[in-house]
């Protein structure tokens, strides 16, 4: 499998990967309008970090108790609904009184479950391409991650001001169900990739399996460390500059469209094996700029420039895949990304804690 239309000519790639982009429009829109309403209630920017990266960070408890049912449970009801319950718990934030310390518990609660919808999704598209196409195929995925996050955080940021934050949480929240109803009319049913009751103790007994292999240890913290820490400074554009907080996570979405674009359909397997060093170090020195708090369009020309080196986590992606077997792949992949998200959600959480502290371009830069 060689290009985009190769791709989408894939039985059951395209609802697949509807049902995939309409999740993401959803979490954008809503963690913008979640991390607004947070920040407009409290002034504070550890809580609107919170808001809008703690289900990312959750996802470490789903990562230790639920990533077997991974490969056990059958994809077509695991993906329809996983969304039915983002949804409802979304619409939940928006109900008008409702207490922040309750909004935030919410925000925790969607991120465990959400850990196993990672192993779910991508484990599927590995059964839906064979592993020479597993590459294409998420790059296509990322590449429509950048797309709705462009989107859903520039019109989140226009939702919010002309309809309110709890307004947009509600379109939010019928993101969500459009997502599930796709996953469940769009796919066809399948049959569970692995035998046997999923448990914590299967999950604990996988994971040791997956970090007993030096080779695996080493792409799973490359994948996790910098990409965390990168969008621990994404968590501060709010407190950083409230009004344009939309335009500068829509150009770290546009900086990671371009670069998986890059690595997914441009580069030759010779550059790939070479080239997942120097894109993480480009993920990071744009944000040293932030030191002399630039102005609004050269902060973010280098936060674009800097979500190109995203790119590093295709080509980590890929090598992980080929050490991995097949069994497992369902379950290795949800680790990563749980982990990945989880990193995330602690750097966003030190990001604001610094930003009491200091300030938030400080923090940024550190």
């Amino acid at each position: 499998m060689r290009t985009y239309r190769d791709l989408f000519a894939t039985p059951q790639y395209p609802p697949f990967f509807l049902a995939c982009s309409l999740q993401t429009a959803a979490r954008t829109v809503g963690g913008l309008a979640l991390g607004s309403l947070v920040y407009a209630s409290t002034g504070s920017a550890l809580l609107s970090a919170l808001a809008m990266f703690g289900p990312a960070l959750a996802q470490v408890v789903g990562a230790f108790t639920l990533l077997s049912a991974a490969d056990r449970l059958p994809p077509r009801a695991a993906l329809a609904g996983l969304p039915l319950f983002l949804g409802a718990a979304t619409a939940v934030q928006a109900a008008p009184g409702l207490p922040t310390a309750v909004a935030l518990a919410l925000v925790l609660a969607q991120g465990v479950p959400a850990a196993l919808g990672g192993g779910v999704r991508y484990g599927l598209l590995t059964d839906l391409l064979d592993r020479d196409g597993y590459l294409l195929g998420r790059s296509a995925l990322n590449m429509s991650t950048g797309t709705c996050q462009i989107l859903g955080y520039a019109l989140g940021g226009l939702l919010v001001q002309a309809l309110s934050p709890r307004g947009t949480l509600l379109i939010s929240a019928a993101l969500y169900g459009l997502s599930a109803a796709v996953a469940r009319f769009g796919l066809t049913r399948r049959k569970a990739r692995a035998a046997g009751r999923p448990s914590i103790a299967e999950t604990v007994r996988g994971n040791a399996r997956l970090w007993s292999s030096r080779p695996r240890r080493y792409v799973y913290l490359a994948l996790w460390v910098p990409n965390g820490l990168i969008v621990g400074c994404e968590a501060l554009f709010v407190p950083y500059d409230p009004r344009h907080a939309g335009l500068l996570l829509a150009a770290a979405a546009l900086g990671m469209f371009a670069g998986d674009a890059l690595g997914g359909r441009l580069l030759p397997p010779y550059w790939r094996a070479r080239l997942a060093a120097p894109l993480r170090l480009l993920l990071a020195a744009p944000y040293l700029l932030f030191a002399v708090r630039p102005a609004l369009p050269l902060a973010a020309v280098a936060v674009a420039l800097a979500s190109v080196g995203y790119a590093a986590s295709l080509l980590l992606q890929e090598r992980l895949v080929a050490l991995t077997p097949e069994e497992l792949s369902g379950h290795a992949l949800g680790l990563h990304t749980a982990g990945m998200l989880s990193a995330q959600g602690l750097a966003a959480l030190l990001a604001g804690a610094l930003a009491e502290v200091l300030s938030p371009s400080t923090a940024m830069t550190v």
